[in-house]
């Protein structure tokens, strides 16, 4: 970085300002009422007049005073939640990254080989990842701008090129898992070739962006959530037929490791889940969705309503994590083959019937579908971020879907292509979160929204912990 940590690079307006945009209609209808500001008057109401009270609430006690309706206080409370429920959506976008093919793949291979060992990495792993998607997201509440923006502002020209290289890299690499995926799980259904697969997830991917440039992001949160929910149900249902030890599970919640091999599956589960290409959209979501925000009253609540919309999205795609693994290790531990995907499906069905093996497959398939549209609309936002064009979305989604086809097509081993994508990952999530915790650790950045001295050692501890782990990673797999 050029300039350094300090100076007047850190000034919030050292950038271009992003594009002024308005939130959406959900979005400020829910600010408008935010706690802070004044109530919405009756029509033709002066103010303290009493149909202006009564409409607040309050009726006559008898003596010229006032007391509140009963009640009043109870349907305040689910107004409020309704209107911070308006405010939900950006997280659930982010959080299908989390539950991506590459997770698949690393989830069900360390319950098949250590069983419930390995569930303190996913519980560590998500924590992190909720604190990490959060500072993202707040980011792009307090400054307007998303992560790019706010790095190329601070970069030299040549710095600037080099970093957007590394992030688009990351944005490929994850594209391959995830159009791997999508083919996997058409050949599982409909026993389609690999490349057919993924011409078909593409093709399906384009769709679903379509909907992002055509109907805005709100329609496009609502159907990604959509394919969040039908994810969930292809990896948990079988759960319900399936018997969970549940003293090994809280035994697993124990840190350790049993050799060098778990370091490395553990190491890959965590590179599987804090994905760098998230954390670089998230506060693009945020940004767009809900504009610029200058009131710190109603900042401060959208702050408190983006903490909830991430720790809700991240605990469904961490139980989804977690269940994947648990029902690998109480169904296929020691069975062999299952160290890919289709040998944990053909595993899985064997086990528990063919019809929690179809389930499985369609998860599958949404998750491939949703991952990749969510990849490219962040393949999308890095451009715009550190190159200040605004390339258009099905573009963007055609030039990263030919190195998967190109993967795909040459023959190469899907297990092989998900390892190798993993290890590219590893080598940018130092890039995003680094810098991140940076950001908004510093006032003269983030103003009142600055993270508060628990959370900004916090942040700088998982920091440490993710790069350290992610490192050993690379050693181990070069290795």
């Amino acid at each position: 970085m050029t300039g350094g940590p300090a100076g007047h690079h850190d000034a919030p307006n050292s950038a271009p300002a992003a594009p002024t945009k308005l939130p959406d209609g959900e979005a400020r209808a829910a600010l408008s009422a935010t706690p802070g500001g004044p109530e919405p008057r009756q029509p033709g109401c002066p103010a303290g007049s009493t149909a202006d009270a009564t409409a607040a609430g309050a009726r006559p006690d008898g003596i010229g005073g006032w007391e509140k309706r009963p009640h009043s206080g109870r349907r305040h409370k689910h107004r409020s939640r309704a209107r911070m429920l308006r405010l939900f959506g950006p997280a659930f976008v982010a959080a299908v990254a989390y539950v991506d093919p590459g997770n698949v793949a690393a989830n069900l291979t360390a319950g098949a080989r250590y069983g419930y060992l390995l569930v303190w990495v996913l519980v560590l792993a998500n924590a992190m990842a909720v604190l990490v998607q959060y500072l993202s997201a707040k980011l792009g509440i307090a400054t307007g701008r998303s992560l790019p923006q706010m790095l190329a502002a601070r970069l030299g020209h040549k710095a600037r090129l080099a970093y957007f290289g590394q992030a688009e890299i990351i944005a490929v690499a994850t594209d391959l898992a995830e159009v791997i995926g999508g083919a996997i799980a058409l050949n599982l259904l409909f026993g389609l070739p690999l490349l057919a697969g993924g011409v078909i997830t593409g093709v399906v991917s384009i769709g679903v962006l379509a909907v992002q440039s055509r109907r805005g992001q709100r329609s496009f949160e609502l159907v990604i959530t959509g394919m969040l929910v039908i994810i969930t149900v292809g990896f948990v249902s079988g759960l319900a037929i399936s018997p969970v030890s549940a003293t090994e599970m809280l035994a697993g919640l124990e840190p350790r490791f049993r050799g060098t091999d778990s370091v490395l599956l553990a190491a890959s589960m965590l590179g599987a889940t804090v994905m760098p290409h998230a954390v670089y959209l998230h506060s693009s979501l945020t940004r767009d969705r809900h504009g610029r925000v200058g009131d710190p009253a109603k900042r401060r609540h959208l702050i408190r309503a983006t903490r909830w919309d991430v720790l809700c999205a991240l605990v469904v795609a961490g139980s989804v994590n977690i269940a994947m693994l648990v029902l690998a290790a109480a169904n296929l531990r020691g069975v062999s083959g299952t160290d890919s995907i289709e040998g944990a499906h053909a595993a899985i069905s064997e086990a528990m019937g063919p019809a929690v093996g179809v389930v499985f497959a369609i998860g599958l398939l949404f998750s491939g579908l949703a991952s990749t549209s969510v990849g490219s609309y962040a393949g999308a936002e890095i451009i715009y971020g550190f190159l200040r064009i605004r390339p258009p979305l099905l573009a963007v989604r055609v030039v990263t879907l030919i190195p998967a086809l190109i993967v795909l097509a040459a023959g190469a081993s899907p297990s092989w292509a998900l390892v190798i994508s993993q290890v590219v990952l590893s080598f940018g999530i130092p890039f995003a979160i680094v810098p991140l915790v940076y950001l908004t650790g510093r006032r003269s950045v983030m103003g009142d929204a600055v993270n508060r001295p628990v959370t900004h050692i916090a942040a700088w501890t998982a920091t440490a912990l993710i790069v350290a782990l992610n490192l050993a990673l690379i050693w181990l797999t070069v290795a």
